[in-house]
């Protein structure tokens, strides 16, 4: 399945959180027009800004910056998805889709799901917005930025979400995880 490639630079563990974290990208070539599409994720999360993991292993929590510890996962986070056919990175493509949708209307038909981990509980969890920020959908683009908010009740902290993306065939073609223990 494609995947993100970069790592969180906030996973657990590792040093103070911040509201805006970056993802990861996963980079992919449609076949047959040749266009390649850079998917870059963000996950936008103000409740966790200066948070941080103390401990590790069955000891380790999430200590929210004023003190308290996390038992929960945010109630409200978004991903902010950015499907580019510009070359904005370096890495070449590992993953080929094939799609009979053009480049730029391939972008637009993009399609986003959210699941939840926890242990062995899954659960699929529906996107309380979906929204297209940016250029109007209406105007020919090479880019398209997302917005898909979420909105999750008692979700534990040990929880991990993973947003899929997938093309407008539903093939995979990336995944972004948030997890904060």
């Amino acid at each position: 399945m494609a995947g993100s490639r970069k790592a969180l630079p906030n996973s657990p563990g590792q040093g103070t959180y911040h509201g805006i974290i970056p993802a990861g990208y996963n980079i992919v070539t449609l076949k047959p027009s040749g266009a390649i599409v850079s998917l870059l994720g963000l996950i936008e999360c103000p409740e966790v800004e200066g948070a941080h993991q103390v401990a590790e292993g069955l000891k380790a929590k999430v200590v929210s910056a004023d003190g308290s510890y996390l038992e929960r996962f945010p109630e409200e986070f978004s991903f902010r998805i950015t499907a580019t056919l510009r070359k904005t990175l370096v890495t070449a493509p590992l993953d080929v889709v094939t799609t009979d949708s053009l480049p730029s209307d391939f972008l637009l038909e993009l399609k986003f799901r959210l699941k939840s981990y926890d242990g062995l509980k899954v659960e699929e969890i529906q996107p309380q917005v979906v929204e297209s920020i940016g250029v109007p959908s209406d105007v020919p683009y090479d880019e398209r930025v997302f917005r898909i908010a979420f909105r999750v009740n008692d979700l534990p902290i040990t929880s991990r979400v993973i947003l899929y993306v997938s093309s407008p065939e539903d093939e995979p073609l990336a995944h972004f995880n948030f997890e904060l223990l």
